[in-house]
């Protein structure tokens, strides 16, 4: 397995996770039960997504689209929806 992803949290982490197990994407979340310890070890890069080697560019790209995306908001959707 190789580090694609260093989330800064551990809600991106597992959100970030669903999505490529959502498309076929085995995933390992490394440093999750690290976030405990905070405190005594640095608060940032104690968390990591790993993939196989031969999912690494799909697995990076589907990261990047999920950054970049807009949340859609209630009052544009009711307006997209009249």
């Amino acid at each position: 397995m190789i580090k694609i992803f260093c989330p800064d949290n551990l809600l991106e982490a597992q959100c970030l996770k669903d999505v490529l197990e959502s498309h076929g994407i085995a995933c390992h979340l490394g440093g999750s039960y690290l976030a405990g310890a905070v405190g005594e070890l640095p608060a940032s890069g104690l968390l990591a997504l790993y993939v196989e080697d031969y999912d690494a560019g799909l697995a990076k790209e589907m990261i990047e689209d999920y950054l970049k995306a807009s949340p859609i908001l209630e009052e544009s959707a009711r307006i997209q929806e009249d």
